[in-house]
């Protein structure tokens, strides 16, 4: 009964007639058609895309499947479109292609090339791929005609309000607050009725029983009678034992969560402190106000963002970590405030606790920052870099005996001991050679780490951020690219740019790109940096272009964020992404699973008996309905003995189904024809 991804069709009707009928009564003449018009075609351009709940890189359909369901009308509406804007849009054109030529060869060079190479991602068929290339690119380039016109063809006097209204000081700090109450509010909406408070990923799912381990002052559990019915992802079985081996801070955060009954509002409330950390750390570098208002902003409304203030994963937690750091090492080199050093060092150290590799980059960053800038001589900013260096080590240094209480050595991670136990030693290592990887070939897929790996994996990742970090249908580098095609950059700018470059360049040295579960994960912390320098190209670009229409038509994109992609991506991706689903909670709920039930789950592990493991109680013992993975005849027969004064219940999950959870049987406290079928 849920929306299907196809239904942003219609809904993209609606929403352009919308902006038709809001831009006539404000006054936009000609341009409200064109805008909305640049409202549908996007639309009909997410109709023709196949992304999908299932763990895959979202592609064009371009063979039959184009013509199935409702795609064939949204191909006629792109036909049109192009055949309309090309006819009244060719001085818009000609003034664009003047304006990029104008920059020079190189210059040019670069920025075309940045726009069609991460139009669209590899593909094994690389005919395939080259197709899907040109097509993508083709397709940015008609939605970015259509702003364009749509902007242009505004009358002078709006766009002159319009202009007035970019150059306007930014509103004050309660502004800034009551966005991050609304980021707080639309991550948990996303969360209830996208993600519907479930986990999806594997991880999710050991970082809230990590989390709920913690809450319960432990660090490990009690061995399952039955390790072969309780196996999950990502948990070190040892003989006596079993624990989650991620590292312990993103669980502790979420403990808090956990322990106030509420896990799925953390990461939403860590988001809204994200933007209003944001505003405050970009004012701090630049001195105009617009750049810190203008960053929260679209930070606020970037898809990226929201998504991943809606999951359970680290990402959202180590970005404010790495915020709350910047901001204060930014105090310090701007008041000249050294308390603040100390609290900028625990905060990286956090960010170590959470992703101990992230640690490192941020330590990089700021290191850096604290040693270069500051009026005060070398010597004052040697001791500062030596104050930041010794917060961040008090912290990190709480790594230590918990190393060595799960792997028995303090410098042994317990993540480092599963791979190197799971996957062979060196297997998830930083560095290159044959012997790095987990074996993921649907997700990886040459064998080691290499500099052809390196090229995959930023094709995947730039690619991802083009699609994800605004959901702009002219692609979300454009920003970006418009400040390199406009070509004034400051010193700050560098900077910033430099601080995502050595995210992304750092990161040549793992072997995994992060996979396509929340965009371009593993690049996460480069995101206020991107946002930053979009907002930079915006303003500049106004400079060169009248401010007014390029307000006009980033807000045109921004329409189609909010009203379109961002919906569509909710409903079409993570609503039972990765096919986990919240079915067996309702089914509890409904047939009354009682405090004594042993609930028998057949399928696979992933996504059948995950998607009702994180229910159990952390003891396996209860009180509560249990769940068990009825993997095997032997199974079946380990967890009868085990608990014997049970109730049986039995589940069969999506991938038996081919629909959701059904409840097959149960209560059964008469086991005899459970023993017979296991004799069978």
């Amino acid at each position: 009964g849920f929306f299907l991804g196809e239904v942003i069709l219609p809904f993209g009707a609606v929403v352009g007639l919308t902006v038709l009928w809001a831009g006539r009564r404000a006054g936009w003449g000609a341009g409200a058609i064109w805008a909305a018009l640049a409202v549908l075609g996007q639309a009909a351009v997410l109709t023709v895309i196949q992304a999908g709940p299932r763990v895959w890189y979202q592609h064009l359909r371009l063979g039959a499947d184009l013509f199935e369901s409702v795609r064939p009308v949204a191909v006629a509406v792109l036909v049109l479109q192009a055949v309309v804007v090309a006819w009244a849009g060719r001085d818009v054109a000609a003034a664009a292609v003047r304006a990029l030529l104008g920059g020079g060869r190189l210059r040019t060079l670069l920025i075309v090339a940045t726009f069609v190479l991460t139009a669209a991602t590899l593909s094994r068929d690389l005919v395939f791929y080259a197709g899907e290339l040109v097509v993508a690119a083709l397709l940015q380039a008609l939605q970015l005609w259509t702003v364009a016109l749509a902007a242009a063809r505004v009358p002078a006097t709006v766009a002159d309000r319009w202009g007035a209204r970019l150059d306007r000081a930014p509103p004050g700090e309660g502004w800034v607050v009551a966005l991050s109450l609304v980021v707080v509010a639309v991550t948990a909406a996303l969360n209830a009725f996208s993600y519907e408070a479930t986990p999806h990923v594997p991880d999710e799912l050991v970082y809230l029983i990590h989390a709920r381990t913690f809450a319960a002052g432990l660090i490990d559990l009690p061995l399952p009678p039955v390790p072969a019915g309780f196996e999950l992802d990502l948990m070190t079985v040892d003989p006596d034992r079993w624990f989650s081996p991620v590292p312990p801070g993103w669980p502790a955060v979420l403990a808090i969560g956990v322990a106030l009954g509420a896990p799925s509002w953390v990461n939403p409330v860590l988001s809204g402190l994200a933007v209003w950390l944001t505003a405050r750390v970009v004012r701090l570098v630049y001195p105009d106000a617009r750049v810190a208002w203008w960053s929260a902003v679209l930070l606020a409304l970037s898809p990226w963002f929201l998504f991943q203030g809606m999951n359970y994963m680290t990402h959202a937690v180590s970005l404010v970590a790495a915020l709350a750091a910047a901001f204060c090492v930014g105090r310090t080199v701007r008041d000249g405030a050294a308390a603040w050093l100390l609290p900028g060092g625990l905060a990286i150290g956090m960010v170590g606790l959470i992703r101990p590799f992230e640690g490192l980059l941020v330590a990089v960053v700021l290191g850096l920052w604290t040693l270069c800038s500051g009026a005060r001589g070398p010597v004052t900013r040697i001791v500062r870099t030596t104050v930041l260096a010794a917060g961040t080590l008090a912290m990190t240094a709480v790594q230590f005996p918990y190393n060595r209480a799960l792997t028995g050595h303090p410098l042994r991670f317990p993540i480092m001991d599963y791979t190197d136990r799971m996957y062979g030693p060196g297997s998830n290592a930083l560095g290159f050679g044959p012997d790095r990887g987990l074996g993921w070939v649907g997700l990886d897929p040459l064998p080691g780490h290499g500099l052809p790996d390196v090229l995959i994996n930023a094709n995947l990742n730039l690619f991802q951020l083009n699609i994800e970090l605004l959901g702009w249908s002219v692609g979300s580098l454009l920003g970006l690219l418009a400040l390199v095609g406009v070509g004034r950059w400051v010193k700050r700018d560098w900077a910033v740019f430099g601080a995502a470059a050595w995210v992304a360049g750092a990161h040549s040295f793992y072997w995994f790109a992060g996979g396509p579960d929340f965009g371009a994960r593993y690049w996460y912390l480069m995101i206020v940096p991107l946002i930053v320098l979009t907002v930079r190209g915006v303003l500049e670009l106004s400079t060169r272009w009248h401010p007014g229409r390029v307000g006009l038509a980033t807000a045109i994109l921004l329409v189609g964020t909010v009203a379109l992609f961002t919906p569509w991506r909710a409903v079409d991706k993570y609503h039972h992404y990765r096919e986990m689903r919240p079915d067996v909670r309702r089914l509890a709920e409904a047939a009354g699973f009682g405090e004594d039930a042993l609930v028998l789950v057949r399928g696979q592990l992933d996504p059948d008996y995950q998607s009702a493991a994180y229910l159990n109680p952390i003891d396996l013992e209860g009180p509560g309905p249990l769940y068990a993975w009825d993997r095997s005849p032997e199974v079946r027969r380990a967890l009868l003995d085990a608990y014997p004064d049970r109730a049986i219940w039995l589940v069969d999950g999506p991938t038996v189904t081919g629909r959701g959870f059904e409840l097959v049987d149960g209560p059964i406290r008469d086991r005899t024809g459970l023993e017979a079928d296991i004799a069978r």
